[in-house]
């Protein structure tokens, strides 16, 4: 296999690590928990997997561990730094005791359910350390939720005697981890379950889950794309970039990014859900800046979009909602033959207020609202270009003011989204380092034969070898929500907190940022060699969260 320069000198890196994790690891019992809301329900859910306490990791003796088969999954979309924790694990189980093995079911859950597998080999893991992507074994959406997909695990546990396993996933993919966890212990299988928290979306997140893996590298990846498209804007002084971000279920991506960049405009999902904000009112937000800057003369600029804006705005919901029940097993409508006669059906169905903004929307838009459906009927709202939606919308907009006269500036959009572009980046020193001990962490907890348990690493706007390696019950973390119709225990979302420090320093330079004299900061790529301020840093949220 032909490597870059940069992918040799990566391989050769050696993660940092808290001080806990570097010698002999021993573990202090906190208090005892319970689950973010909706206690009663979940204790009954998970009568084997509740009220279990937060574990520390802290130096102690060396003590004699037997060997251990454990096998690892990844599931879900990629985030930078996987491999790391594959890693970590690897070296963490051989730590303590070089007979265990690590097995990789191969393209996400589904590799447990049909028995694939590799043996993770160390020449494996080294052609893999501190890479990006999931390549090493693949991943997967395959949710582990009914009893036979959890049988067909023990099948497949019981042949390579594995007594561990490991998911690395996000917050649908912990839920999962931790009904299986409690399966086994009900079953007496003697299998544990070990989660890891990842995504680049930034919504797996609390008070002991500072940050999910691959936000860090996701977000300095689209900062330096952000940066460079500015530079580009404040050099050609001619085109408005309008970018959307991945991020459907929360805006922590965009907010991330405008903290980096200070973009001209930066809309952020979760408050114009609270604000109550029509597609209209953004619209006017978008305009009024534009035609500020076009009075300075200044004809350009760019503006952040989060990819789940749509379904934040509340009137755009409602007509979804709409259009999913009207849609979903509509007979009728699948008869009409041309676009126009779906359109003035659809028109007439729908309440007073949905039909007025359907009319309002751009016919492509409307189209992919009725056409485009997921398997369940469904509208495929990550698929809608919102960037596309806004500049049809504004350019109409700016129209009529300069057929008023009051708009004389000249509009040129470009569109971008950023989403696949950060998910398998070569992952910071950041996120090397993180995952790195969230893997030697998740074999700690597999030792001392804990089950239900998420791997934690805290205190992380510190040097890592301050860092504080751990683990939670997943029960903690969980809720009851409506999922199908149903309500089911789930991990509960992080959004955007409104009241949170990283929102309130946006907020309170975001007007200084859409001035005609902007304040554009250019990221430029991560640095992997330098100064510790260069390429060692957090993001920008985390810094204020924990005001470091």
């Amino acid at each position: 296999m032909q490597k870059s320069p940069l992918q040799i000198a990566r391989g050769n890196y050696n993660p940092k690590m808290p001080v806990a994790l570097q010698g002999s690891v021993a573990i202090q019992e906190g208090a005892l928990t319970q689950s973010v809301a909706d206690q009663d329900e979940i204790k009954q859910l998970f009568p084997n997997t509740y009220g279990l306490p937060v574990i520390s990791l802290v130096p102690g003796d060396a003590q004699p561990f037997p060997a251990v088969n454990v096998g690892v999954i990844l599931s879900g979309g990629q985030a930078p730094g996987g491999h790391n924790v594959i890693a970590g694990l690897f070296d963490g189980l051989k730590k303590i005791n070089p007979e265990s093995k690590l097995y990789g079911f191969l393209n996400g859950p589904s590799g447990l359910i049909e028995n694939k597998y590799t043996e993770l080999t160390a020449d494996i893991i080294d052609e893999y350390r501190n890479t990006g992507g999931f390549d090493i074994i693949g991943s997967g959406r395959t949710k582990l939720e009914e009893p036979w997909q959890f049988d067909k695990g023990i099948e497949a546990c019981k042949q390579l005697n594995i007594k561990a396993i490991v998911i690395i996933g996000g917050d649908d993919s912990n839920t999962n981890a931790c009904v299986l966890a409690e399966y086994y212990k009900q079953k007496n299988a003697g299998i544990q379950v070990i989660g890891c928290p990842k995504t680049i979306d930034g919504d797996l997140k609390n008070a002991q889950i500072e940050t999910s893996f691959g936000f860090d590298t996701a977000c300095k990846v689209y900062g330096e794309l952000i940066g460079n498209l500015q530079r580009d804007a404040n050099s050609a002084k001619k085109y408005w970039h309008f970018i959307r971000l991945m991020g459907r279920s929360a805006s922590h991506i965009a907010l991330e990014c405008a903290l980096q960049a200070q973009p001209n405009i930066c809309i952020i999902s979760e408050e114009v859900e609270a604000k109550n904000l029509t597609l209209n009112d953004i619209v006017e937000q978008i305009v009024n800046v534009i035609v500020a800057r076009a009075d300075a003369g200044l004809n350009f600029g760019t503006i952040l979009i989060p990819e789940g804006l749509i379904e934040f705005i509340p009137a755009m919901r409602r007509l979804i909602a709409e259009l999913n029940d009207l849609l979903a097993t509509n007979d009728e409508f699948n008869t009409l033959e041309s676009d126009d006669e779906k359109r003035q059906y659809v028109k007439a169905k729908l309440s007073h207020e949905s039909s007025q903004l359907y009319r309002d929307l751009p016919k492509g838009i409307a189209r992919q609202l009725t056409l485009d459906r997921d398997p369940h009927g469904n509208v495929m709202v990550s698929q809608i270009e919102t960037e596309k939606l806004l500049i049809e919308m504004v350019a109409k907009r700016l129209a009529i003011m300069k057929g008023e006269g009051t708009y004389k500036g000249k509009f040129s959009a470009l569109n971008h989204f950023f989403g696949y572009e950060g998910r398998c980046a070569i992952p910071s020193n950041f996120d090397a380092d993180y995952c790195y001990s969230l893997g030697r962490t998740a074999a700690m907890l597999i030792a001392e034969g804990k089950s239900g348990y998420m791997a934690i690493v805290q205190n992380l706007t510190k040097p890592a070898d301050e860092w504080q390696a751990g683990g939670i019950p997943i029960t903690m973390m969980m809720n009851m929500e409506k999922r199908n119709g149903k309500m089911k225990p789930v991990i509960q979302k992080a959004l955007v907190d409104l009241e949170g420090e990283p929102f309130k320093y946006f907020a309170a330079h975001r007007d200084e940022w859409a001035d005609a004299h902007a304040s554009y900061i250019y990221p430029g790529p991560i640095q992997y060699y330098g100064p510790s301020e260069v390429c060692d840093q957090p993001t920008r949220t985390l810094k204020l969260e924990h005001q470091a």
